[in-house]
């Protein structure tokens, strides 16, 4: 593991520290990592939904999408589909 070093203000050092003890965290490390992790998270999230809404439009998502979804679910939850 990689060290690295960051300088705070006062201020956002004590917010660290009391999220730190508030929130059940180990050390200011772990409670930085999970801040850097939430934000890699955010980003692919914000990439996929980019990706989603530049792509071509599928076929609606009406009922008969659903009725006919449904209808898949129950027959391979059917004893039948298992055998």
């Amino acid at each position: 593991m990689s060290t690295m070093n960051i300088s705070l203000p006062d201020t956002l050092k004590n917010f660290v520290d009391e999220q730190v003890s508030q929130r059940g965290y180990g050390t200011s490390s772990e409670y930085v990592r999970e801040l850097i992790r939430n934000d890699q998270d955010r980003q692919r999230l914000r990439g996929l939904l980019l990706a989603g809404a530049e792509s071509t439009p599928g076929a609606p998502a009406d009922a008969l999408y659903f009725d006919a979804l449904r209808d898949q679910v129950r027959q391979s939850a059917s004893p039948r589909a298992k055998a």
